[in-house]
């Protein structure tokens, strides 16, 4: 296995192509980055600013810089001896533009005769294709242009011999049904990633569609171009297990990660070949170190409770069309008892038949569901049991990170991709045990703190677990009532994201407050919006602007809080880069970043502006810890590159407890016999006790050296407060 010794996430897009990414790659390089890590990178709809909405996989994307971009981009990174992983989505193709996509514009104008049409995961028995666009105005807004049907700036293909006639003649010859939108959740008779219905799902598990999905990254594998693949959502396919050992067989040597979120507690199926997951159970641990559980909020409504009820919602509105796909293959069983089995599983999905005791946790929260559970375990490999499995990771999904997540904000710091709000923090030896877990069964599993679908970095994240250790309460309840939003749990998260995010333009703040009403849908929605709700959050961060004495007393307390913020961000980064796994760097997190949920963390970095800052580390500057954020940039070159230069120091893993008064305030753990890693927690608590004071850590016996500041340590039993004088960690190289 081509194991990187980390990496270094890129989000390719309009202003992040081939040859950009190029020219990025030397700084990288210099970092100590051991693999450019790649947002998917096959041809995807005009303009995608993500590259998820695939809509040829054969080729490399032309808005990128196309194949000869590609090629360039693989030579320079292997020359500065980098590897490459790229982001694979095995799931779904986009189909918004109907025929930038070749294989759906084919099977838009052959139906069921197309040479393409079992690429697609489609329910032919219910008629023709339904393709949910309409607006009010109907079918009476079709015309026919050119040989294409089209709707306002949609373009459809036509049936061959079929152009004569009324535009509604000619719709209704067709091998497909343009639809009201509102239908795609009901209606729907081809499976989707989640409720988007531009994204259409393909049948993977067939091996003529995987060679034909696959083919031309495989490809780049063989060449040596590509080191490691990432699988993004694994859960939607019909048998993850059976396609990972397939494209395990295809890329023998690459190193495998899925994108999987697991509960706390919850492993990997055992017969996936993969080296991990992408991190998120990570980045959980890693947070909740620094959350004070003494300063755990009171609970306005049980999580679980709330969860359940999403999740409810989720499986009868949003995904009702799977679930009357599910309830007609289950015989004696109704669309109820699907909705209550779907929304009653204790983790994203079970693997049949290793997962079997998720099931049955199942059945017993939806004892209606009997008969349906009892056929899945008669037939384990079955389409009944295929497509529960596949719909109740997109329950979960849509009820608890896209709805719940949004609405359940007693403090926000947990409300994360992978997180548990209702885990108010974790203790050293509950990450001593997971991080010894990871080091003995997934060495290789990729850790991270921030991706592309994080809903705030890690450096907000950082900054609000400092609320654990004050009273923000007290403040919070004095801005609410002077300005509140139309709604209790969107007022809470809006004054946290502002303080957390702090400074941050009323746009920015605008657009965040924006997706999060919609996503909780309790005062507005996505398909159901309250022009005077969504006007009224829209105009909230300009009045909060705009009010000089209230903005001036949130600036005040923001400032007080930042440096235990910042000695928070320092701590998690060490963590995570010195702990077991492989640890990444989402782009720009190097320094400070105070981004929110995606696009919002997918805006453009100053590359050269931390070349340069990595250009006077080098010179032998040690900053101070500061707004610039050039201490985060000095601790990750330094761990980067020690990873990369010397990756026996990263084997194994010892926890190390500090002795003396403030000994809970250090996080220390040893790898081999030749790195030790000391970070701060709960930095407010440790200034209130009277810091230090005669807190020592005993090293493992010889000369060692902060590899942060160059300083040798010469007591085998050091003085906490004299190693961590001048930052709030240290790293310890035994020379």
């Amino acid at each position: 296995m081509t194991r990187p010794t980390s990496t270094y996430r890129i989000q390719f897009g309009p202003a992040m192509g081939f040859a950009r990414a190029a020219g990025v790659a030397d700084y990288l390089a210099r970092l100590g980055v051991g693999a450019l890590y790649a947002s998917p990178l096959l041809q995807a709809a005009p303009g995608s600013t993500h590259g998820y909405d695939v809509t040829d996989p054969t080729r490399a994307s032309t808005g990128l810089g196309g194949e000869v971009g590609r090629q360039s981009l693989a030579r320079k990174l292997r020359g500065l001896g980098m590897g490459l992983v790229v982001d694979v989505v095995p799931n779904h193709v986009g189909v918004e533009v109907p025929c930038a996509n070749p294989w759906w514009c084919d099977v838009l104008r052959y139906g069921r005769q197309s040479a393409h049409a079992d690429k697609f995961d489609i329910d032919w028995s219910r008629g023709p294709l339904l393709i949910p666009v309409l607006g009010e105005d109907g079918v009476d807004a079709l015309a026919v242009d050119n040989g294409s049907l089209t709707y306002h700036e949609h373009r459809y293909p036509l049936a061959p011999g079929t152009e004569s006639g009324t535009p509604r003649e000619v719709h209704d010859r067709q091998h497909y049904r343009l639809v009201h939108w509102r239908l795609g959740n009901t209606e729907l008779n081809y499976r989707r990633f989640f409720d988007v219905n531009t994204l259409a799902a393909v049948r993977v598990e067939d091996p003529v569609v995987f060679a034909a999905t696959h083919g031309e990254v495989l490809r780049w594998v063989a060449q040596g171009e590509v080191t490691g693949l990432r699988i993004d959502h694994p859960d939607g396919l019909s048998d993850p297990g059976g396609y990972l050992r397939r494209l395990h067989e295809a890329a023998p040597g690459a190193w495998l990660v899925v994108e999987k979120i697991l509960g706390v507690g919850e492993s990997l199926p055992a017969s996936w070949p993969v080296a991990g997951t992408t991190g998120y159970e990570a980045a959980r641990e890693v947070c909740g170190l620094f959350v004070d559980p003494a300063g755990e909020p009171a609970e306005d409504q049980p999580l679980h409770e709330m969860e359940r009820t999403a999740r409810l919602a989720a499986a009868s509105t949003l995904l009702r069309a799977e679930v009357r796909r599910i309830a007609a293959l289950a015989p004696g069983a109704d669309e109820d008892a699907v909705i209550e089995l779907l929304a009653s599983f204790p983790v994203y999905r079970s693997y049949l038949p290793e997962g079997r005791h998720h099931l049955e946790a199942a059945l017993e929260l939806a004892p209606s569901a009997r008969p349906i559970v009892e056929a899945m375990l008669a037939d384990p490999e079955g389409e009944l049991a295929t497509r529960v499995q596949q719909t109740s990771g997109m329950v979960m999904a849509k009820g608890v990170e896209d709805t719940t997540f949004y609405r359940y904000n007693r403090f926000v710091a947990l409300n994360e991709v992978g997180g548990d709000p209702g885990r108010f923090g974790v203790s050293p030896q509950e990450w001593h045990t997971a991080a010894m877990g990871r080091e003995a069964a997934y060495p290789a599993t990729m850790t991270t703190l921030s991706t592309h679908d994080t809903k705030r970095s890690e450096d907000v994240r950082a900054r609000l677990a400092v609320l654990s250790e004050v009273d923000f309460e007290a403040r919070y309840q004095r801005w609410a009532a002077r300005l509140p939003l139309p709604e209790p749990s969107l007022t809470r998260l809006a004054w946290q994201t502002l303080v957390g995010a702090f400074p941050i333009s009323e746009q920015r703040l605008a657009d965040y407050l924006a997706k999060a009403a919609k996503e909780a849908k309790l005062a507005t929605s996505w398909t159901d919006p309250v022009p005077e709700v969504d006007q009224a959050i829209a105009q909230w961060p300009g009045r909060v602007f705009g009010e000089a004495e209230l903005l001036a007393e949130v600036t005040g307390f923001v400032a007080e809080i930042t440096r235990a913020g910042w000695s928070n961000s320092l701590g998690q980064k060490l963590i995570q880069l010195a702990g077991p796994g492989v640890p990444d760097v989402y782009q720009g997190t190097e320094l400070w970043d105070y981004s929110l949920v995606d696009p919002d963390n997918r805006r453009p970095v100053d590359f050269q502006l931390r070349a340069d800052l990595l250009a006077r580390l080098d010179s032998g500057w040690l900053p101070e810890v500061d707004e610039s954020g050039a201490v985060k940039l000095l601790l990750t070159a330094k761990v980067l590159r020690l990873r990369r230069d010397r990756p026996e120091l990263f084997s194994g893993y010892r926890p190390l407890r500090a002795e003396g008064p403030a000994a809970e305030h250090a996080l220390a753990f040893a790898r081999g016999d030749g790195l030790v890693a000391v970070a701060t927690r709960l930095p407010v608590g440790l200034e209130r006790s009277g810091g230090w004071r005669d807190t020592v850590l005993r090293l493992p016996h010889g000369r060692w050296t902060d590899a942060l500041t160059g300083i040798p340590i010469h007591e085998e039993a050091p003085a906490v407060g004299e190693l961590l004088s001048r930052y709030p960690v240290a790293l310890a190289v035994r020379s």
